[in-house]
């Protein structure tokens, strides 16, 4: 049967259809010089018959017209003959093309009516379908010309049950082709074009040469991208087809008993993909392996099936048996069915079992990560399915190893399909000995994996595992830290862990006070309406800080993104707007612990007086509510706890009276729900009038009254002053805010009264009441610091009393804070009006600038601290906010001029010396701070890096148009402002890089890194990195240390390049003089050594390699070729190009094309002949461009 039906097989594969119209028409070729050998099955083709066979005489004949190695081995054919049949071969091509491009329609439909008769005639004619479909498509080219059950599977429009039925009655008719075809098919998944012929199919002994020898021609074509992975557009499912495909396939057989009778037709199959799957071709074993696990999965199913079968009629059976007179045929039959039904069910746990051997074993641990997560998703699903053989200890064991893989995502396959297991309750205990063994190893996932999403996954199994009682009070606790840890969604996936912590210890409290009801009970009786008053809720609030304190191993609540002062010349508002890790906590919490989002019991919580429960405790009988009372008293640092909870709470609840409804689809829309005003009315007035209360009982700590502080922040403004109250209330509020930042000189408190007062000026109707508490604040500060210098001599550095040394580094921090939220040019340059009666002495008539200078002169002399006498600490304190103070004032100052420019407004020639002369002496002490300071000092720092700013600020003020003398002979006002901007001094510019190379050396040190050395680089001093010593050590905390240093010291180092790289851009630095250029290039040094983050800040210092040559006009916005003196004439300022389109609105019109212009801008040098231009109208476009280049700075 097989060799007569290879008879008619075309030389490439191809099968002949079986009508009288193809055997005509192909009858030149090779039947033509046989007639003799090949009549029987030639009749039979003409005649139409189409079951099964007789073969011929000689099984030598029977390779003759079948795959290409019948070229070789046919006695009777000739070099001629086979000339004439591939001739004849290539002449009905070209007719099928023809047929295909003149009758589309025509040709598609033809293979309808083949399909019956002959699959491989159905498989030529859907080849040519789709060839037709991939050209329409646009397919990739691994998949042009896929012909066969490639094509029925994907472009036929064919269900996957009617392809596999198709195929199974091909299968029955000629086995041997039909199994080319599967095997090619599975092969064209792969993207190998190459094929098998019927000859390797019979040969099952060379399974593996035929397989090593297309590996071979696979690798030459060198395909990287293979179908199961590919992302190209238009391109079939083929994941999806595969699972589908090969499960209807084994139903069918399955149906059909085919899976059974025949085991040869799966074992078959088994053998080839098995062999695939051991391949070193990845798209190979990656299919292979893919189809070897659908076809368990789909064994699996059908192994469940006979089994439930088998159940069904062992019940029939037993109640046939149980019939006083029951059918012993009846009987017998199902005795005989339930056999066949158990030997059906071995048979495929036996084929199950060797491809979980021969394919699973192997690939598990597969070098490609893909394929290994394949492996366990199938795992999960066999052991779920088939618990009787696979829900066991020997092969939950593969997926304890697994959760070492390198593989993120191999890791979260394996974490999910245990989180299948869990969620099934008759698993839980044989899943036990499995958790004692792999416990330690997902805590640590939990805590510690690289993947942020494989820790999520690790905690929702770990809550599972809990539920089981299954993990030890250490590991909870581990897991319940988690709440504080940075990733968001890591801490939403540890609430109800950490939630159900808090119940546990709520419930135990419970149980020891008598049970909820006889407290709810008590309550009732005495009356607790009241927020104030006691309640069951303040147990469970209790519970709660109680666990937060217990996990805060810290002892510190620093916010998230921590900026130290000594990081940064100006550290604005260091943690406004930074949660604490305690509000983080809470926000996570608010939907899921219901009493933290009824925020008022909680602030009725705070402000209830505890010391009473003392006085209570004396009397020899205890009722329940003192009990209670007793059970929920706080200590300082639990309030303080509680109140970073109680400003999560208001956040939250006033954070959802103005979200949008939510659509049908899930988007949000930006509408107010329905009556949130009211709402929102009553929030302002509680709130309102929560703060002075809980200001009043907390305001003498300083964290706890920054986080009250805070709560003035969300409070909305236009809804209190809509509640239409006196300015009364609101400005005895503001009066509070006013006395924290007076008695306070911790600079979270300061930071937080600075953002509240910032956030009252924001509102028009309030901003008159609030610039006079402003005033008023300034007024008291400067007052407060004359009256310190007036009685107290400070001397110089390191000889200041303390307690006088704390009060000036108080009242400066002040001074500093406010100068971030208001203008303080005028009271900075100008005795307070209040305290000129007061003047007693010659310091009273000095400018608080003044006075701020000479603090910072201090410096000068750095004598050693002795007995009594304040620490270095407490001076660098001095120094930083002092500078930062001043750059204040000079930051105002340039805005106060950049306003009289655009107006026009006159500026006194004595104001622009005096501030020059300010700005200069400032700059002298600034580099006086740095030479004398160490080489990473963080006070050396400060005062570099706001002297670069400084430099940068002024830089603001250069004007593009040339100065101009009016009819008096006044000079214009620009050009007295222009002279304030002046590049940084040659001194300082040495001081600039030798700060630049010792962060430069630290950051390379404490993180490894080889740099190429300056060739002015002084040797790094050897205390200066205290934390390479540490990095040998195999302890955890050390190594958390040396990690914390090196993201510090890279933090230093990226800003203070990001300064220098602002300098240069300004022209301020680097600019001229014998050291031009030098800067840059030592910033471009090391640039490729240093991690991408300093490589993006140098960055900004490359010009546009697209505009190399060219230059954009901001009108036209065109290229255009200028010549090479045009190039030098604009190449200083090709930073400024890609802002152009920004430029054009800010400037006013500009003259352009003259040479005076061009000198006065720096633009052109005297031997520049301008008639050199290429063209006058580019040369005029450059010039408005350098002048645009040049407000860049300005704006």
């Amino acid at each position: 049967m097989e060799v007569a039906e290879m008879h008619i097989q075309k030389p490439n594969g191809d099968v002949l259809a079986e009508d009288g119209a193809s055997a005509n028409r192909r009858k030149s070729g090779r039947v033509v010089k046989k007639p003799d050998a090949y009549s029987p099955d030639a009749s039979q083709v003409t005649n139409g018959h189409s079951g099964k066979r007789k073969r011929v005489n000689g099984a030598d004949v029977d390779e003759g017209a079948g795959t290409d190695a019948s070229h070789e081995s046919t006695a009777g054919s000739s070099g001629e003959d086979e000339e004439q049949s591939d001739d004849a071969h290539e002449e009905e091509v070209r007719e099928k093309r023809r047929r295909i491009t003149a009758a589309k329609k025509a040709q598609a439909g033809r293979p309808k009516a083949d399909k019956p008769r002959a699959s491989s005639a159905k498989t030529t004619s859907k080849g040519l379908a789709f060839r037709r479909k991939a050209a329409r498509a646009g397919q990739n080219s691994a998949l042009t010309g896929a012909e066969g059950l490639y094509d029925n599977v994907f472009f036929s429009g064919d269900s996957h049950e009617d392809v596999v039925s198709g195929w199974l009655s091909n299968y029955e008719n000629t086995p041997i082709p039909a199994m080319r075809d599967m095997i090619n098919f599975i092969l064209r998944l792969t993207g190998c074009t190459l094929e098998v012929s019927t000859d390797d199919i019979e040969d099952h002994d060379n399974v593996t040469g035929k397989l090593s020898d297309l590996q071979d021609e696979y690798q030459a074509q060198k395909i990287v991208d293979y179908p199961l992975i590919s992302k190209v557009k238009n391109s079939p499912p083929v994941r999806a087809a595969i699972a589908s495909f090969f499960r209807a396939l084994l139903n069918a057989m399955h149906s059909s008993n085919v899976l059974y009778s025949d085991m040869a037709l799966l074992e078959n199959i088994e053998m080839w993909i098995t062999t695939m799957s051991s391949s070193s071709i990845r798209p190979l074993r990656h299919t292979a392996t893919v189809i070897a696990l659908e076809i368990v999965n789909s064994l699996c199913d059908l192994t469940i099936e006979i089994a439930d079968a088998d159940a069904k009629t062992m019940r029939q059976l037993e109640t046939e048996r149980k019939k006083s007179r029951g059918n012993k045929g009846r009987t017998t039959a199902l005795e005989e069915k339930i056999g066949e039904g158990e030997k059906n069910r071995l048979a495929l746990e036996g084929v199950i079992k060797d491809i979980f051997d021969t394919v699973f074993v192997h690939r598990y641990r597969d070098v490609d990560p893909r394929i290994r997560a394949e492996c366990i998703s199938a795992l999960g699903y066999w052991i779920l399915k088939l618990p009787d053989l696979f829900f066991d200890g020997s092969y939950l064991r593969y997926l304890g190893w697994v959760l070492s893989d390198t593989a993120g995502a191999t890791r979260l396959e394996v974490v999910k399909q245990l989180q299948r297991l869990f969620k099934k309750t008759d698993n839980v205990t044989g899943l036990r000995s499995f958790i004692e063994r792999f416990r330690s190893r997902l805590v640590e996932m939990a805590t510690r994996d690289a993947e942020s999403n494989v820790r999520v996954q690790t905690v929702e199994l770990l809550d599972l595992i809990r539920e089981a009682g299954m993990l030890e009070p250490s590991d909870i606790d581990t897991i319940g830290k988690l709440i504080f840890d940075s990733d968001l969604r890591l801490r939403k996936a540890v609430v109800g862990f950490f939630a159900q912590n808090v119940d546990d210890l709520y419930e135990s409290k419970i149980e020891d006070l008598g049970g909820e009801d006889a407290i709810n009970d008590a309550m009732a009786r005495k009356g607790s309406e009241d927020f104030d008053k006691p309640r069951v809720a303040w147990l469970k609030l209790k519970c709660l800080v109680e666990v937060l304190q217990s996990y805060d191993t810290d002892g510190h609540d620093h916010p998230i993104s921590v900026q130290h002062e000594s990081t940064s010349s100006i550290d604005v508002l260091i943690a406004a707007g930074v949660e604490s890790r305690f509000s983080l906590a809470a926000q996570a919490l608010y939907d899921h612990i219901h009493e933290v989002k009824q925020w008022e019991i909680l602030a009725g919580y705070l402000l209830f007086d505890h010391s009473e429960v003392a006085s209570s405790s004396a009397k020899k009988r205890v009722d329940v509510e003192t009990k209670l009372k007793r059970e929920c008293k706080l200590d300082e640092k639990e309030e303080i706890i509680l109140l970073k909870v109680l400003n999560s709470a208001v956040i939250l609840s006033l954070a959802q009276l103005h979200d949008g409804d939510v659509t049908s689809k899930g988007k949000k829309k930006k509408v107010l729900k329905v009556g949130p005003l009211e709402e929102q009315e009553d929030l302002a007035r509680h709130l309102s009038q929560l703060i002075p209360r809980l200001l009043k009982k907390f305001g003498a700590v300083p964290a706890a009254a920054s986080t009250v502080l805070r709560l003035e922040h969300v409070l909305d403004l236009d809804v209190f002053h809509q509640l239409r109250q006196d300015s009364t209330a609101y400005s005895a509020l503001l009066d509070d805010i006013n006395k924290q930042f007076m008695t306070h000189g911790d600079q979270s408190v300061l930071v937080e009264a600075s953002a509240a007062l910032l956030h009252a000026k924001g509102f028009e109707d309030l901003e008159e009441v609030t610039g006079e508490k402003v005033q008023s604040l300034w007024e008291d500060t400067i007052n407060t610091l004359q009256a310190i210098l007036r009685g107290n001599k400070m001397g110089a550095r390191g000889r200041a009393n303390v307690d006088v040394l704390t009060s000036v580094t108080n009242t400066v921090r002040r001074l500093s804070n406010l100068a971030s939220i208001s203008d303080c040019t005028e009271i900075m340059e100008e005795v307070a009006a209040s305290s000129a009666k007061k003047r007693k002495s010659e310091r009273d008539n000095v400018a608080p600038i003044q006075l701020l200078s000479d603090i910072l002169a201090r410096n000068g002399s750095d004598a050693q601290a002795g007995k009594d006498q304040a620490p270095h600490e407490l001076e660098d304190d001095l120094v930083r906010n002092t500078m930062k103070a001043i750059l204040f004032y000079f930051m105002w100052k340039v805005r106060s001029l950049q306003e009289n420019l655009s107006s026009g407004d006159q500026v006194a020639e004595d104001e622009i010396e005096r501030l020059d002369e300010l700005r200069s002496h400032f700059a002298s002490q600034l580099g006086h701070i740095v030479q004398r300071r160490a080489r990473t000092d963080d006070l050396r720092f400060a005062a570099i890096g706001t002297l670069l700013d400084l430099y940068t600020l002024f830089a603001t003020l250069r004007q593009p148009r040339r100065p101009t003398i009016d009819a008096t002979g006044e000079t214009d006002p620009e050009v007295r402002i222009s002279t304030l901007v002046s590049e940084i001094s040659s001194e300082h510019q040495l001081l600039i890089n030798s700060v630049f190379a010792a962060y430069e050396k630290t950051f390379a040190k404490k993180s490894r890194r080889t740099l190429e050395a300056g060739d002015d680089d002084e040797p790094m001093d050897s205390d200066s990195d205290d934390a390479g010593s540490e990095g040998n050590s195999d302890d955890e905390e050390p190594a958390k240390r040396l990690q914390a240093a090196s993201l510090s010291s890279e933090q230093a180092l990226c800003e203070l390049t990001g300064k220098i790289v602002l300098a240069i851009i300004a022209r301020v630095l680097d600019a001229s003089g014998p050291h031009a250029g030098k800067t840059k290039a030592r910033l471009d040094k090391n640039r490729s050594r240093l991690g991408p983050n300093y490589k993006e800040v140098v960055a900004y210092l490359d010009e546009p390699k697209s505009k190399k040559g060219k230059k954009k006009t901001p009108a036209a916005s065109e290229s255009r070729e200028i010549n090479k003196k045009s190039e030098r004439m604009v190449a200083p300022d090709d930073e400024g190009d890609e802002q152009d389109d920004e430029i054009e609105d800010v400037s006013d019109p500009v003259e352009e094309g003259g040479d005076e212009d061009l000198r006065a801008r720096e633009l052109l040098e005297d031997d520049i002949d301008m008639e050199e231009a290429t063209n006058g109208d580019h040369a005029a476009d450059e010039n408005t461009e350098e002048v645009d280049d040049e407000i860049i700075i300005g704006d």
